[in-house]
Formats: structure tokens, sequence, C-alpha cells
């Protein structure tokens, strides 16, 4: 394993695209990357394991949802650049809730496969709203809030993040707790379409509080101030 493991050239990239296939009925579920530390994880567990380039990190599939991927077998193509991957799904491999990520037909857009699972009840509501924001960028402006937030785009996102941030500030002064409620909803919803317009998932920003967990919060300000 370690000598087909060495034949990728991790210079060249240091992720390597993963092609990842039901081994039951050759349904291709998705496609992920793996770094050379996933990919070794994921050959010694047997579990797929994969470098999240929103997370940021390595990520177990199904480590929130308990979908995972036991992979009966590994595949290295004629480049040594891309793998192949055989698993047996546990639940179903897109953050959507279907089956498979391939379920929107290119030349009509239409939707080929339902959804099986609901995925705020897996992921929670900021991932899901993080991922459904995502898939607004592409939606009609004339339908879409959040579609026309990224068509108009830097300033009006940032002068939304601001507004809102504004109202909530209000609202707290005002001692008004549904109000509060209501602009910090808002508030959210809107700093979180400005990370999805740079791509930055939620996850990072969990990651970021974590680290703090064992810092005071003058520490942190002071070890921002020493860079």
């Amino acid at each position: 394993m370690q000598n087909t493991i060495n034949k990728i050239d991790w210079q060249k990239s240091d992720l390597l695209p993963v092609i990842v296939q039901d081994d039951a009925n050759h349904e291709v579920l998705m496609m992920a990357y793996m770094n050379k530390e996933a990919l070794e994880l994921s050959f010694s567990t047997k579990i797929a394991h994969y470098f999240s380039r929103s997370k940021q990190r390595i990520w177990k599939k199904g480590e929130s949802s308990g979908h995972i991927q036991t992979i009966s077998s590994f595949y290295l193509d004629c480049d040594n650049d891309t793998l192949l991957i055989k698993v047996a799904q546990k639940g179903v491999a897109c953050h959507t809730g279907r089956r498979s990520c391939f379920f929107t037909e290119l030349s009509s857009g239409k939707t080929t496969s339902e959804v099986e699972v609901d995925s705020s009840a897996i992921y929670g509501v900021i991932d899901t709203l993080y991922h459904t924001i995502q898939e607004r960028k592409f939606a009609n402006p004339d339908s879409s809030w959040t579609a026309k937030l990224f068509s108009k785009g830097d300033n009006t996102i940032l002068k939304k993040v601001v507004e809102e941030a504004g109202e909530f500030s209000f609202a707290y002064k005002d001692n008004d707790e549904t109000q509060m409620i209501y602009e910090a909803a808002d508030l959210t919803y809107h700093v979180l379409v400005a990370l999805a317009a740079k791509n930055i998932a939620p996850d990072r920003i969990k990651q970021e509080l974590s680290r703090r967990f064992n810092m005071s919060g003058i520490a942190e300000k002071n070890s921002r101030s020493d860079t």
C-alpha cells in the first residue's frame, strides 16, 4: 500500500481527487479530495476520510450525520493523480439529503432524484442554511433574495451586515427580547451570506472558537495585537 501511495506526486498537488462509487450498484455517489494523511487514515480504518477545502481540515464522512462510507477497494488511475474508491454507503452521500451528489441534469437543469433525509436534522440549521445560501448563488435574482444579494456584490452584502448589526443593537438597547431574537437571526443569515461569498464554511468559525476555549479573552486579544 505504501509503495502505491508513494507513486502519487504530492509535490504536484497535495490534494488527490477521489471519485466515490457504490460498491453494490456502481452508482457514482460523490467526488471529494484526500491529502496524504486522509488517504492513510482511510486505508488503515477502511472508513472514508477526506480533506475538506471549505472546512480546511480532515473530516470523516458521516462524522455529523452517521452516514459513513465503508471502503471495500481503492483504485489509482493510470496517471497516479486520481483515486476511485468503492464503498458501502450508510444512509445518503449528499449533504442535501439525496443518495448521490449528482442529481442535476445539465441540459435541462432538472433535479433527477428526491431528498431522502432532512439535512437540517443531520447537520444542524447553521450548516444547512450555509449550504442553501451557496446553492442560491446561481438562482434567479428576481425570485431569490439571496441570489439578489450576490448579484449586487460585496458592498450590498456588507451594507446588510452592518444594517442588521445596528438593528440588533437597537433591539438590545430597547431590551426587546423578541426583536433581539428576530434581528439576531437576520444578522446571522447576512453574516453567512458574507462568509459564503468568500467560501468560508461555518465549521472554520467553530474551529476558531474551539481554539479559544483554553485561552483567556485578554490573552487572545494580546496574541492578535502581537502579529
